[in-house]
């Protein structure tokens, strides 16, 4: 089975199309259960539960049946970005934007609210670490994960990235399905389907 068992508070506000304040709100009063992840503030919601909330507050549970995960890639190199995409979506689990710039990609993680986010390190006009930061120091995006993509191979620069938010590193040049696999990983996916050897 695919279907992802439990939710963060972001992904049950996407589902329900409601804001993530109204979701929080609904749990802190109870009307929403759910558990808080041990030693955190982060907040989960099991499937069944959100779908017996949704059943009773009259939302569509479409989305919940078809939940694709959403991922935005942030690169300038419009050609890799091609070929990510076309990874994610051989994959038929996953919804992709795409932005080559930080400022693009700024809009776009509060508008769109992506359970993932690819990040080149060397973008035109920001550093890696920075946009790690600016997520990081968004309350609204705590449940978002990173992984941070470049060719360089400084490990003090990959720890700076881990301490600043960053959830993984991926040295380019990589295949695809690599990335796919940690993607999964990270957002507890089953792994993409297994290649023949």
């Amino acid at each position: 089975m695919r279907s992802k068992t439990v939710f963060t508070t972001g992904e049950a506000a996407r589902i329900c199309k409601v804001s993530q304040q109204t979701i929080i709100r609904c749990f802190d009063s109870g009307q929403l259960k759910g558990f808080r992840v041990p030693g955190s503030r982060f907040r989960r919601i099991p499937r069944e539960t959100l779908h017996k909330f949704m059943k009773e507050n009259g939302i569509p549970t479409d989305a919940l049946d078809s939940e694709k995960r959403q991922i935005l890639i942030v690169d300038d190199d419009v050609d890799l970005v091609e070929i990510l995409r076309s990874g994610f979506e051989a994959d038929g689990r996953f919804e992709i934007k795409t932005a080559n710039n930080g400022f693009d990609a700024g809009m776009m993680v509060k508008e769109y609210h992506p359970d993932l986010i690819v990040l080149d390190v060397m973008l035109p006009d920001i550093n890696g670490r920075e946009v790690c930061h600016r997520v990081r120091s968004d309350n609204q995006l705590e449940d978002v994960k990173i992984i941070c993509i470049s060719g360089m191979v400084e490990a003090d620069k990959v720890e700076e990235l881990k301490i600043a938010g960053a959830d993984d590193f991926l040295q380019k040049p990589f295949e695809s399905e690599e990335l796919v696999d940690r993607v999964c990983s990270l957002l507890e996916m089953e792994a993409s389907k297994p290649a023949i050897s």
